[in-house]
């Protein structure tokens, strides 16, 4: 009875100092003014950034061999930064053109690297399609969705710890608990994965106005993508179609 009440004990205070943990840490986004729980400083997350960018690249095929249109990348990317409301986040931003002919994706690290695959790249029709594409990017490293999702897995990682703690025996009770707890902290994870899509869609948006780029250039994008899904079924979770005003289109002749 005792190794059980110690065991209790133990557990709570594991899950007590995670949640005072992540509920005491947080931070005031200075371009959105939400208030965010993150245990990451934008010079750590940047650091995480540069150390995964290489490995990130690596696993597409490298870099593409194309100096004057990743030039170009760099060049829609560096406006979409410098002449909207992402220039007030203190991120440096540096866009990469994959190899990888086959995937069809883009996607950010925590600190400001954007990444597009060529296989996206060769879909896309004009410079506005682009500027979607690298706009929601830019609205995940924005909008610190890294560093929230880093701080809700070190709280589930506490909260799987104290299960695992709280219910240990001799006869493996503790192993499968922990499995169960951490099975449930990935399905929370989950959740929150399509609210920070549609912040980042929201964001998009706002930087692709901001920068004079035609919006209606998210709806195209999402054409794109329902048509590389085949047109089966719901369309890849990239962008979400918003109602937009008619802006004059910046072309894009490859």
């Amino acid at each position: 009875m005792r190794k059980l009440l110690l065991r209790l004990v133990i557990g709570g205070l594991f899950a007590l100092f995670g949640l005072i943990n992540y509920y005491s840490s947080t931070d005031v986004n200075p371009v959105t003014g939400e208030k965010q729980r993150v245990q990451l400083s934008p010079q750590q997350e940047q650091v995480i950034g540069l150390q995964a960018r290489g490995q990130m690249a690596q696993q597409h095929g490298g870099l593409y061999p194309d100096e004057q249109l990743q030039a170009y990348v760099d060049a829609v990317g560096e406006v979409l930064v410098s002449e909207t409301s992402a220039r007030q986040s203190p991120y440096q931003f540096d866009f990469y053109l994959l190899r990888d002919a086959e995937t069809i994706n883009a996607f950010a690290l925590p600190g400001g690297q954007v990444f597009l695959t060529a296989g996206l790249m060769r879909r896309l029709r004009d410079e506005a399609q682009l500027a979607a594409v690298l706009g929601h990017e830019i609205g995940h490293v924005v909008g610190r969705h890294g560093a929230e999702h880093i701080a809700k897995q070190q709280l589930g990682v506490s909260l799987v710890n104290a299960v695992g703690v709280a219910a240990s025996d001799d006869y493996g009770g503790g192993r499968n608990a922990a499995a169960i707890a951490q099975a449930v902290n990935q399905l929370l994870s989950l959740q929150y994965g399509r609210e920070d899509e549609l912040e980042s869609d929201r964001l998009g948006f706002q930087f692709m106005v901001e920068a004079g780029y035609d919006p209606r250039g998210i709806v195209e994008l999402m054409e794109i993508l329902a048509s590389a899904n085949g047109g089966g079924g719901a369309p890849p979770e990239f962008l979400v179609p918003t109602p937009t005003p008619a802006i004059a289109p910046r072309s894009w002749n490859r």
